[in-house]
């Protein structure tokens, strides 16, 4: 297949602060330095762009010396932390701003779907905001008209096509943003995570759309996600980020367990500064550790989960649950399911598994924490382990993962 698109050396700096521009001062080194054919000095600045940490430069490196190449169509998948320079890398491909260094080649019209309702007017119905929309994305007002029943179909929008779409929820406004964007039939469709915001139904439905365009039309097909299963149904490659730079180009499994993987590789985590967290607060958990020096398929599994509680709360409940790093939910295991313990004055509790029935991978580590409120305290991700092969059965034969992912105890008679 040949390269629709390359992407050489791309860099994009910012300067940060209220005065996000340069200064006329600035601008004019910039140019005298071109005069006298001297390399820009502000690209000699410059930090990699950990928002997590404080710098000591006003200048920030969203994106430092990027290069790939992306075959026709191929769809190829780009995840990575927030604020990792997916949004900025696609932003510069659609050519909504241009980077600092480097170029980009391209072969043929690219369509892109960046945020939810871009190009949409509120005061517009959802018919008028379709022809809006397809103009601002290249489509003829002929093009428009004679796929706008499918546009509209698609969207399952149908009701509410003639109401304005500032009385749309957000999930009707990126199904409507992206029925437009799937039907314009560009050589190079460009997603960030706006699939997010639609309901099950939809994503399943854009997903099938976007393998009919990869596979069945030969367009292609760039994804920006957090969703690892949809990453792996759908990509055929993958490229993680890392603080602007590239940490992992290639197959899609392994760069999905890399970049899990690197984010939590310990065994024990204190997670009372977690901010992603799902719950109403009445009770927290402060730390989940594993504590196998080795994890094997059929031996004990024991986790010990350290929590409090932030005021006269019941805590009822206790619970794990296990996953693919594909975010496959896999077991979960609950102290309700069991009544095996009483929480009066409790600050830990000890989960044990006798016969771990995984087999041998990497899995993730969920955790929550109840009381008489209701969920309290949700943390995904907590930690990743990896299970080893093992004699579960007993017959010197090891379990082979390519069987499925649970091993069940059975006998034949």
């Amino acid at each position: 297949m040949s390269v629709i698109l390359k992407v050489n050396n791309i860099s994009k700096q910012y300067k940060l602060g209220l005065v996000g521009a340069n200064t006329i001062g600035q601008d004019l080194n910039r140019w005298w330095s071109k005069v006298r054919g001297k390399e820009d000095p502000f690209l000699k600045i410059g930090e990699v762009n950990d928002r997590s940490t404080k710098g000591t430069s006003d200048y920030v490196w969203a994106l430092k010396g990027i290069n790939f190449e992306v075959k026709k169509g191929e769809v190829l998948g780009i995840i990575g932390k927030n604020g990792a320079g997916k949004s900025t890398l696609l932003k510069i491909l659609s050519r909504v701003t241009s980077p600092t260094t480097g170029e980009i080649k391209t072969k043929g019209r690219i369509a892109s779907l960046l945020e939810v309702g871009t190009g949409f007017h509120p005061e517009m119905t959802g018919r008028e905001n379709i022809y809006l929309n397809g103009a601002i994305l290249g489509m003829t007002k002929a093009e428009i008209k004679s796929k706008i029943n499918e546009i509209i179909e698609f969207s399952g929008c149908e009701r509410y096509i003639d109401t304005p779409v500032k009385r749309y929820s957000s999930g009707m406004t990126v199904r409507l943003a992206f029925a437009v964007a799937a039907h314009l039939e560009p050589d190079i469709l460009v997603i960030d995570e706006v699939l997010a915001v639609g309901d099950a139904e939809f994503q399943k439905k854009a997903i099938g759309k976007m393998q009919d365009i990869s596979r069945g039309e030969g367009r292609t097909v760039l994804f920006v996600s957090h969703n690892m299963a949809a990453v792996k149904n759908l990509c055929s490659r993958l490229i993680v980020l890392e603080n602007g730079n590239i940490s992992y180009q290639g197959k899609v499994d392994e760069g999905i367990s890399k970049y899990i993987f690197d984010s939590l590789k310990n065994t024990s985590q204190n997670i009372e500064d977690r901010k992603d967290r799902i719950g109403n607060g009445n009770a927290l958990l402060k730390k989940v550790t594993i504590l196998n020096n080795s994890i094997l398929t059929g031996e004990k599994f024991s986790v010990e989960i350290e929590f409090k509680n932030l005021g006269n709360f019941k805590v009822n409940e206790l619970g794990l649950s296990v996953w693919k790093v594909d975010e496959t939910k896999i077991i979960s295991i609950s102290t309700k399911l069991k009544n095996d313990i009483q929480f009066i004055d409790r600050t830990r509790a000890i989960c044990e598994i006798s016969k771990l029935p995984l087999v041998k991978g990497k899995y993730i580590l969920n955790a929550f924490i109840s009381t008489e409120n209701g969920l309290a305290d949700y943390i995904e991700r907590i930690l990743i382990f990896d299970v080893e092969e093992n004699d579960y059965f007993n017959t010197g034969k090891q379990v082979d993962p390519n069987w499925g992912v649970i091993v069940v105890d059975h006998k034949w008679i």
